[in-house]
C-alpha cells in the first residue's frame, strides 16, 4: 500500500487527504497544527499525523525517506528544500506552486533519478493549464494555429454573499492576495509585449461579461509572455493572463495603492487612530479626511473607493494600538478583520480561456471554455477543492504508474492533463467548451 506524506494542514489540504484516503492511500500529515491536522484525518484508520516543523530538516529526511511521494502544501519558499531532500532519497514530490528557477534547475538530476518533480497542479496554477492544452493541442494536431489566447481566473466570493463596497471576501490566503496586488505584469499584444508597472496593474483592466456571475473586472497576472514556450504556441500573436474581480475590487485597490497604505515600509504609527494613519501615510491634512483623499485621488467623495476605505474604517478616529509597522500590515489586517467569509458563505472559481483560431484552410473562430464552481460551506471551498483535487489525482497516478514521466514538471503534457481533468470531470469540476464561434465572440482590449 502505498504511502503519502503531506506537509502541511492548511487551507487547500481537506480535499486532498480525504481523496486518497479515499483511495486507499496511507495518508502522513506532518503540521505544527495537531488539532486541525486531527480534524482533516477525520479518524480515518489509515490517516497519521506527526508534529513537524518545516525548520526540522532532520526529521523531514527521516519522513520523506520512509513514504512513496511527498506533497509539499508549504509556503513556496520551502518547496525547493523539500525537492532536493527528496531527490536524495529518490522520492516523487507533488506541488501546486509556481516553479520557481530553482526547481527547474533540479530538472536534470530528477531525470537522472527518475524522478517526478511535479508543480503548479492546482487550480491556477493546474487546472488553467491543463485546460488550456487540451484545446492547444487539438488545434495544433488538426492543423491549426492559435492566433490570440486569453486565459482568465479568478477565486471569488458567490456574488449573493457579497455584503462590503470593495466586492470581496477572503477564502484564502488574506496576506497573498493584497500581496497580488503589487504584482506587475507583461502581455502581447498584436505582436509587441506590453509591461505593466506595479502602479498602474488596476489601471490596465477591462470588463467580461462571465455566465451566472455578470459583469467583472479583468485585471493582467504576472508575466503571460513566458506562456508562449510554456504552451508552445510560438504563433500567437496576442496573450493575456488575467484575474477576474468582481466590481469594486481594482478601483479600491488601485485608490489605496496611490495613497501608499500598502507600502511595506515601516514607520512609527504608534498613538495613532486609523483616520490618523490615513492622513499621515498619504499626506494629506486633517480638514474633513474623506474629502482630502478624494480629492488626492482626483475622485468623488461618492466614488466606490471612498466608499469602501469608509467602510473598511481608515477614516475613523478609533486607536490603532500599533506600534512600528508597515501600512501594508495595517490595511490588510483591517480587511482580514472585515472581509473573511462567514461561515454560511460560499466562493466560487470562475476561469475562461477564450482562443482565436486560425484553421488549417484559413478560416478563423473563437473557441471558449469556461468554468464555474461552487464551494460547499458545510464542507470544503471551491478553492480548496480545485487546488487540492487536481493535486490528489495526480498524486494517485503518479503511484499508479500512469504518469512516468522523469524531471521537474508543469502539467502542460497530455499525460498529465488528460487522466487528471477526466477524473476532475466525475468529481463535476468540468470545462465547459465551445467551438466554432465566430470571431466577434472573442475578446476586444
Amino acid at each position: 500500500m502505498n504511502q503519502v506524506l503531506i506537509l502541511g494542514s492548511g487551507m487547500v489540504a481537506g480535499p486532498m487527504i480525504e481523496y486518497l484516503l479515499e483511495k486507499a492511500f496511507l495518508v502522513t500529515v506532518a503540521s505544527i497544527d495537531k488539532e486541525r491536522a486531527i480534524q482533516l484525518i477525520n479518524g480515518h484508520p489509515n490517516g497519521t499525523f506527526i508534529h513537524w516543523d518545516a525548520a526540522d530538516e532532520h526529521k523531514l529526511h527521516e519522513l520523506v525517506k520512509a513514504h512513496d511521494l511527498t506533497v509539499s502544501l508549504l509556503p513556496y519558499k520551502f518547496h525547493t528544500m523539500v525537492a532536493k531532500i527528496c531527490l536524495e532519497h529518490t522520492k516523487h514530490m507533488v506541488t501546486t506552486s509556481y516553479v520557481k528557477p530553482e526547481m527547474q534547475a533540479l530538472h536534470k538530476e530528477a531525470q537522472e533519478k527518475g524522478i517526478l518533480l511535479l508543480n503548479e497542479i492546482g487550480v491556477d496554477p493546474g487546472i488553467d493549464h491543463m485546460s488550456a492544452m487540451r484545446i492547444i493541442d487539438k488545434v495544433h494536431n488538426e492543423g491549426g494555429e492559435i492566433e490570440e489566447f486569453y486565459s482568465i481566473t479568478g477565486a471569488l466570493p458567490d456574488p449573493k454573499c457579497v455584503d462590503n463596497p470593495l466586492g470581496y471576501k477572503f477564502s484564502w490566503s488574506p496576506k497573498g492576495v493584497v500581496m497580488a496586488s503589487k504584482n506587475d505584469a507583461t502581455y502581447l499584444k498584436d505582436g509587441n509585449p506590453v509591461y505593466v508597472e506595479p502602479k498602474d496593474l488596476f489601471r490596465d483592466r477591462f470588463e467580461l461579461d462571465f455566465p451566472q456571475v455578470g459583469k467583472m473586472d479583468v485585471y493582467p497576472n504576472r508575466n503571460s509572455v513566458d506562456y508562449v514556450d510554456i504552451y508552445g504556441i510560438p504563433e500567437v500573436k496576442t496573450i493575456f493572463r488575467g484575474t477576474f474581480r468582481l466590481k469594486g475590487w481594482c478601483e479600491t485597490l488601485d485608490a489605496i495603492k496611490q495613497l501608499g497604505l500598502i507600502n511595506n515600509e515601516k514607520c512609527d504609527f504608534t498613538g495613532l487612530t486609523y483616520a490618523q494613519f490615513t492622513q499621515k501615510v498619504a499626506r494629506v491634512d486633517d480638514t474633513g479626511l474623506a474629502s482630502q483623499i478624494a480629492k488626492k485621488l482626483g475622485v468623488e467623495t461618492t466614488s466606490t473607493a471612498i466608499k469602501a476605505m469608509e467602510w473598511l474604517g481608515l477614516f475613523e478616529n478609533k486607536p490603532m494600538n500599533r506600534g512600528t509597522e508597515s501600512p501594508f500590515d495595517i490595511t490588510s489586517d483591517l480587511m482580514i478583520e472585515k472581509m473573511w467569509m462567514d461561515p454560511s458563505d460560499r466562493d466560487i472559481i470562475a476561469m475562461q480561456h477564450v482562443f482565436q483560431v486560425k484553421s488549417q484552410d484559413g478560416t478563423r473562430s473563437v473557441i471558449k471554455s469556461s468554468l464555474l464552481d461552487y464551494g460547499d460551506p458545510e464542507k470544503f471551498t471551491s478553492v480548496a477543492r480545485t487546488v487540492a483535487l487536481p493535486a490528489a489525482v495526480a498524486v494517485e497516478n503518479i503511484l499508479k504508474g500512469n504518469i512516468k514521466l522523469t524531471g521537474t514538471y508543469r502539467p502542460v503534457v497530455k499525460e498529465i492533463y488528460e487522466p487528471v481533468m477526466d477524473a476532475l470531470e466525475k468529481m463535476n469540476i468540468k470545462m465547459n467548451e465551445e467551438f466554432g464561434l465566430p470571431v466577434e465572440a472573442g475578446i476586444k482590449k
